[in-house]
């Protein structure tokens, strides 16, 4: 009886062993996923243009955007609806999968009540700089990001970094989970962060002490990659004058200038494969690291005559040239066949220059500070003298609601009153209120309710005239903003061994992209995504 009891004992123990070595075994499995990547790299291009990167694709070379576009999910129509006009807004919309209403960031810069000026969207007076005087952070950004719930996933074992020439840019693509988010300060040149971060690293720092920008920006130029009789479409007397654009450190403007030229791309790309290697990304046995990366494609202003296109081809071909140099160090490093990489434009394009006067195209300049002069002139002598206007930003007029409150004014009357003078000011083609907006189904409406934040938007939102000049001459110093609504194509692509290479040609929402990456990486998708991920 003894040695059956006995058997059965060893037998029940070899059984549990059995059962243990079995979950031991489906644990590793399910921490050494093979359908999931180690490195996920997101490329965000500030106003990349389908036209111009199928135009120029026999210009590239065959390990950079052609690599990409013919082996992943292409999408030349992406879709942003929402009014998105600079990097930030729109790469919290691409990380979120949320319009600005929603996430929080509608625009690179908010009017502050307070002090009665635009201030940064991530402004965050409670951190400090990491090599910089700016202080910023996530803390605005409303909704968790693609990152976020990639950290989350990992337990936050894996590593999360941005870098980014637009500060904004960076931290939105870094989220608030992230280990840290770089760009290049505008007013020393160097690589800097936030102390919201954990970390800054080691290899960043001695990238400002032994190399640092402001020590070579003066030997740092921009010329044609190729002889110009090469570059297509080019009008002839443009043929025999090659651009050359310095950047002097004497000049006050010179990183702003620098980080959206094609060797602030170089820069960018000597930065991100900095990291790849120092920070050994894509090598954590049980979470997936991440790698975000933001580029610049906006047209080069230094142009004399206004036509642009011979440098803008240029900076096409040159940063293909880029592309290629990442990905060729994440694949000696980590290997292409493990990394998950989507990329994207910021979907709309900013080529607003003013028209030579020769051409007679209808125009006009109106002037911001002339708007807030006669509305407030009209509003004292209706209600008695006052400031009755805050503040005019982002063609967002703001009304002094304690002021109105103080004389026992309806502020909604006074808001309609306002909104109805403006209206009939030339170059002002449309002034909405809040509730204008709510109440108008039109497609045009709809747009702009997807992209302001009702917390702090302005009383009335203008729109201006295709044609004319809005002046901004309220602060120093005064800039020209010539408006042009044409629509562009923009691009996205998602580069990974699961997905069939294709073309979906149909028009798809900027917004869909946050679900589709994290159904790819088999994640939560970021906590307001709107849309159901995309078929691959």
């Amino acid at each position: 009886m003894r040695n059956d009891r006995g058997k059965t004992n060893n037998t029940l123990t070899r059984l549990l062993s059995s059962m243990i070595m079995g979950l031991m075994t489906i644990n590793t499995v399910t921490l050494a996923d093979s359908s999931r990547p180690k490195l996920v790299v997101g490329i965000i291009i500030d106003q990349l243009r389908t036209d111009y990167l199928e135009y120029l694709r026999e210009y590239y070379g065959d390990k950079g955007f052609n690599r990409l576009i013919g082996n992943g999910l292409y999408l030349p129509d992406l879709d942003f609806r929402a009014l998105v006009r600079d990097p930030a807004t729109a790469t919290a919309l691409l990380y979120t999968g949320n319009y600005p209403a929603i996430n929080g960031i509608p625009a690179a810069s908010l009017y502050d009540h307070q002090s009665g000026r635009a201030l940064p969207a991530l402004n965050d007076p409670a951190t400090i700089g990491n090599f910089t005087n700016a202080t910023l952070s996530p803390a605005s950004l409303r909704l968790s990001t693609i990152a976020d719930e990639l950290a989350i996933d990992g337990g936050g074992l894996g590593l999360v970094y941005a870098v980014a020439a637009d500060a904004q840019q960076s931290i939105v693509m870094a989220g608030h989970a992230g280990n840290c988010a770089l760009w290049l300060d505008q007013n020393t040149g160097n690589w800097c962060s936030t102390t919201y971060y954990r970390d800054f690293p080691q290899n960043i720092s001695r990238r400002n002490h032994k190399q640092p920008l402001s020590h070579r920006v003066d030997t740092i130029s921009w010329r044609p990659a190729l002889p110009l009789n090469r570059y297509p479409g080019i009008p002839g007397r443009k043929l025999n004058y090659p651009f050359t654009y310095t950047y002097p450190s004497n000049d006050k403007a010179v990183y702003e200038r620098f980080a959206v030229s094609p060797p602030g791309n170089a820069e960018v790309t000597d930065v991100a494969i900095d990291c790849i290697d120092a920070l050994s990304l894509g090598h954590r046995s049980d979470a997936i690291d991440m790698l975000n990366v933001a580029y610049s494609l906006a047209p080069c202003r230094d142009i004399k005559d206004g036509d642009y296109r011979l440098e803008l081809e240029d900076a096409y071909i040159r940063l293909d040239a880029q592309i290629a140099r990442l990905l060729e160090a994440i694949d000696r490093k980590t290997g292409l066949d493990n990394t998950l990489i989507f990329v994207s434009s910021t979907g709309y394009y900013n080529d607003a220059t003013p028209d030579d006067p020769k051409y007679r195209i209808p125009s006009g300049d109106i002037s911001l500070k002339r708007i807030e002069s006669l509305l407030n002139s009209f509003l004292s002598a209706k209600y008695g003298n006052g400031d009755y206007v805050e503040g005019i930003h982002r063609s967002q007029i703001y009304l002094n609601a304690t002021l109105t409150d103080r004389k026992g004014l309806d502020l909604k009357t006074v808001r309609d009153e306002a909104r109805e003078f403006v209206i009939k000011m030339s170059g002002i083609a449309s002034a909405r209120t809040l509730y204008d907006l709510l109440s108008d189904t039109s497609a045009e409406a709809e747009a702009v309710r997807l992209t302001i934040d009702p917390k702090t938007s302005g009383d009335i939102l203008l729109t201006f005239t295709p044609g004319w000049n809005v002046i901004d001459d309220q602060t120093y110093p005064t800039t020209v903003t010539p408006v042009r609504e044409s629509v562009v194509l923009t691009p996205a692509i998602i580069y990974y061994p699961v997905i069939t290479p294709r073309t979906i040609s149909e028009t798809i929402d900027a917004t869909a992209i946050a679900p589709t990456v994290t159904s790819i990486l088999h994640i939560r998708s970021p906590n307001g995504a709107q849309q159901r991920p995309l078929k691959y």
